[in-house]
């Protein structure tokens, strides 16, 4: 399988979408979001806490990452948990994927939620998840009194097999 080029060409870096962050926190060193390997598709959103806080079993909590994001109409962000801190946390974003509409302009949160059955720490810096941006379409509303017929039909929750 072929790989893309190393380095975008010019018609490629013309159609890229670009974020534009503003800096939330008041360290005016706090790090941007950034992608953690050459080919990863989210951007790491770090934990902007001043002390470190400890989320109790089955606990909630909204995590500031520092940062707002104006994402490009026509996209969303999706804010989606990091796999090796919910494998070995036992932590995950409670909304996954949580979306950030292009007209929002407030600070990203991440609504964390600890699934393990012992207290986790959360430390500023910590990597918690990461922003995907994909592109949304917005088709056109329209009400029916019937909806096509299809083979599945109105079968749902395991009517295809498991």
């Amino acid at each position: 399988m072929p790989q893309p080029p190393l380095t975008p060409s010019v018609e490629d870096s013309r159609r890229r979408p670009s974020l534009r962050f503003k800096r939330c926190a008041a360290d005016p060193t706090w790090p941007a979001p950034a992608y953690g390997s050459e080919w990863a598709s989210g951007l790491d959103l770090a934990a902007c806490l001043d002390d470190p806080v400890v989320l109790a079993p089955g606990e909630r909590r909204l995590v500031p990452t520092g940062w707002a994001v104006a994402v490009p109409f026509g996209y969303e962000g999706q804010v989606r948990p990091r796999s090796g801190v919910a494998a070995k946390k036992g932590l995950t974003v409670i909304n996954t994927p949580g979306t950030i509409d292009s007209d929002y302009r407030g600070e990203i949160f991440l609504a964390m939620v600890n699934l393990d059955s012992v207290p986790q720490e959360l430390k500023r810096g910590d990597r918690l998840a990461q922003l995907v941006v994909s592109k949304v379409e917005r088709p056109e509303v329209e009400i029916a009194d019937e909806l096509p017929a299809t083979e599945r039909g109105s079968g749902g929750f395991g009517s295809t097999g498991f």
